[in-house]
Order: structure tokens, then sequence, then C-alpha cells
């Protein structure tokens, strides 16, 4: 048996280290599930962080170990799926969103649709586009977006969460919908080259970022990722539609 296992081709093995991370990820995504179905909202958006970080380490610990691979791949925009679609779906409809009825459901099955439009265009745009940009909105970005709210909703006065939240909530899950599935371009800072030398302002300015966003997290971790999403839009129709168009015009075709 031990030699039959030998002979099979290397390419073939399933690598245990980066998909178990890919595992957890999913069961952080369905736990987040469960606690916005009992109406245990902050630790639903936890839950959806919990999910990005090991996201992101499961595609680290890949490229380190040289591990990754085509099944690695699919499995973790399966697991995308639920932890930063399916679940923040959740999270909004049982947060603000049941009111609105119908609205509030399409809202949120469109979110969840977008989410995995954008992950099937982005592993068949993988090998062919740059890897500096993303095309439309990442699935996690949009997924945190709506996880932070909910703590970003604890520094708004009580007036406004009740009248204008449910509201102003409704129409990002629309917009972020949009944004998933859309041509617009978003810094990936996978060339940024974390583990290479930089020059020393580089250092200083990642550390006050870090202090920054450490001292009041539950406040600008929301203020950052709206801010990514937002800052898109002007990137790709002022910057890049001005110094780049036919880079804008090539990556537009394979879209």
């Amino acid at each position: 048996m031990s030699e039959e296992r030998r002979k099979l081709p290397f390419h073939k093995g399933i690598y245990i280290l980066p998909n178990l991370m890919t595992t957890a990820s999913l069961c952080a995504g369905f736990l987040g599930m469960i606690m916005a179905m009992d109406g245990r909202f902050e630790m639903s958006a936890l839950a959806i962080l919990i999910s990005c970080v090991l996201d992101g380490l499961d595609g680290k610990i890949a490229r380190l170990t040289r591990s990754s691979s085509e099944f690695g791949v699919q499995y973790d925009s399966l697991a995308d799926v639920v932890a930063f679609g399916v679940t923040p779906a959740f999270l909004a409809y049982n947060w603000l969103l049941k009111d609105f009825g119908r609205l509030g459901l399409m809202a949120c099955f469109l979110f969840i649709a977008c989410g995995a439009l954008r992950l099937a265009r982005f592993n068949i745009q993988t090998k062919v586009v740059s890897k500096k940009h993303f095309i439309g909105l990442p699935i996690p970005a949009a997924g945190c977006t709506l996880a932070t709210l909910v703590y970003f909703a604890a520094y708004l006065p009580e007036s406004i969460v009740q009248t204008v939240l449910p509201s102003a909530t409704l129409i990002m899950v629309y917009c972020l919908s949009f944004l998933m599935v859309s041509k617009v371009r978003y810094a990936s800072f996978k060339d940024y080259g974390w583990f290479k030398a930089h020059p020393f302002g580089s250092m200083i300015t990642a550390i006050l970022l870090f202090v920054l966003i450490a001292s009041e997290p539950k406040l600008l971790g929301f203020l950052f990722l709206f801010g990514y999403a937002v800052f898109g839009i002007f990137y790709t129709f002022l910057v890049l539609a001005k110094k780049h168009p036919k880079l804008l015009r090539e990556h537009s075709e394979l879209s």
C-alpha cells in the first residue's frame, strides 16, 4: 500500500496545513452565521473578522511552504463565499434589514450572488490580470465592511441608529454588491514586498497607521474599509483613466 502511495503523482496530493487554515476560516464563518441568527451581532461580526485573518494566513502559508495547489484555490473560494458572502448577509438581514421585507431580503441575496460571481471571475482571471490590482471589490473587504459597521454603530447617536442607519445599511449592501462585480480597480498590495527593504519613512507610516487603528479599532476599522471601497472608485476613474487608459481598456476586455 505504501509503495502505491509513493507512485501517486505529487501534484495530486492535498496539502494539510493551508487547507486546515481554510477550514478554520470556514468554521468561523459558519459560527458567525449561527450567532447572527441568535441575535449576537457583535460576536457574529467578530467571527467574520477572525475568518478574514485566517483567510489571509492560509494563502501566506501556502506561498511560504510552496504548497499552493488548484485544489486549495477552489476550496478557498468556496470557504470565502460562506465566510464573507453568506455570513455578512445573514448578519445584515437579522440586524437591520429584516424590517424592509423583500427589499432587504433581495439586497442580502444580491450580496451573496455578487460575491460568488466575483470569486468565479477572479479564479479565471488570476493568471492573465496584473497582481497589482483587483478587478472589483474583494469579497473579504466587502464582508468585513459590513462586520465592522456593527461596531461602528456604537459610536453613533441612538436617534441615527434607529432612523438613518437601517436605510444607509440597505444602500450600502447594494453598493458593495455592485462594486464586487464592477470593473473598479483596487490595490492588492501583493507586489508591495513586505519582506523587502523600504525607505525609513515607510516604516514610520506603517507604525503610525498601526497605532492609530489599534487605539480605536471599532471606530477606525470601518472607516478604513469604507475608505478603501470608495478610494478604488476615484483611483480607477481619476488616476488610471488619465495615466493608464490603455491598461484600463485591456483589463476591461478581460472583465
